[in-house]
């Protein structure tokens, strides 16, 4: 799996929660985020960069593109050029965001490249057919950059997302998607700035049982549970110790060691 930076560490911690057995090889590609201000063109280029790396140089059977702003760029390019199977996150965490919303008023945050690319939009609206929701959405830059530089609790990112979420808050949502995976790492803000009856939804846990699923369906899945843990391998295209020392404090302890990627 890949990401631009840590965000993607909330899907794998729940890959790993939930495939113990499974070896896991993740990219965090720190020498290049962030992701969200770049054209989506340039964003595809890296996403297939890196999905080539994972494909040939470590030979995984499936690929997790655990970034929101790389899948809205090229997750159906990927899916066309790679042999293996090819799983996003956005379409899992709609999928419980319409199922969870009481109102039918639901949100999406995300990064700017995200939310200007429609993904979201277009996927709610596939989702919602029989229950069409009203969906709005907003864009937060800088939410990521508070997640990589370790300052998820600070004042500022409290004043940050006060503005930035305003339009979620006015809009009356019951139910708002944290549709970037570094979000995770801002939920108690995020929950304090739009309030306790607000639910938030976050695609880890759901992209980890499609993962599941797809490996069940091709007859692909590892060890069984209680066998012997799988290997989980981290590497990074900027400040591999940076890296470690904020990733193990992200993920936890599988998270001991870092390699640099052939592209630093």
């Amino acid at each position: 799996m890949f990401d631009s930076g840590f965000g993607g560490l909330t899907v794998a911690r729940a890959v790993i929660d939930l495939l113990p057995g499974e070896d896991l090889v993740y990219v965090g590609d720190t020498g290049r985020y962030p992701y969200g201000p770049k054209p989506l063109d340039q964003v595809r280029d890296h996403a297939r960069e890196i999905t080539r790396h994972l494909v040939d140089d470590h030979d995984v059977k499936l690929v997790i593109v655990a970034c929101n702003t790389a899948a809205a760029a090229g997750l159906d390019v990927l899916r066309d050029e790679c042999p293996v199977p090819v799983l996003g996150v956005i379409e899992p965490g709609v999928r419980a965001l319409v199922q969870a919303t009481r109102s039918g008023r639901v949100g999406v945050i995300g990064t700017v490249g995200t939310i200007g690319s429609g993904a979201y939009q277009a996927a709610v609206a596939a989702a919602s057919t029989e229950e069409p929701v009203e969906l709005t959405c907003a864009a937060c830059p800088g939410f990521v950059e508070f997640v990589e530089r370790d300052e998820t609790g600070s004042d500022q990112v409290h004043v940050l997302a006060e503005r930035l979420l305003a339009p979620v808050i006015d809009a009356k949502v019951d139910t708002l998607l944290l549709g970037c995976t570094h979000y995770p790492y801002l939920a108690r803000t995020i929950s304090d700035v739009m309030g306790r009856d607000v639910v938030l939804v976050s695609s880890a846990d759901e992209t980890a049982f499609e993962v599941r699923a797809e490996l069940l369906g091709g007859g692909a899945i590892g060890r069984a549970s209680g066998a012997a843990a799988g290997e989980h391998r981290f590497l990074s295209s900027g400040d591999v110790e940076t890296f470690r020392r904020l990733g193990a404090r992200l993920l936890g302890p599988e998270l001991d060691r870092v390699e640099p990627t052939p592209w630093r």
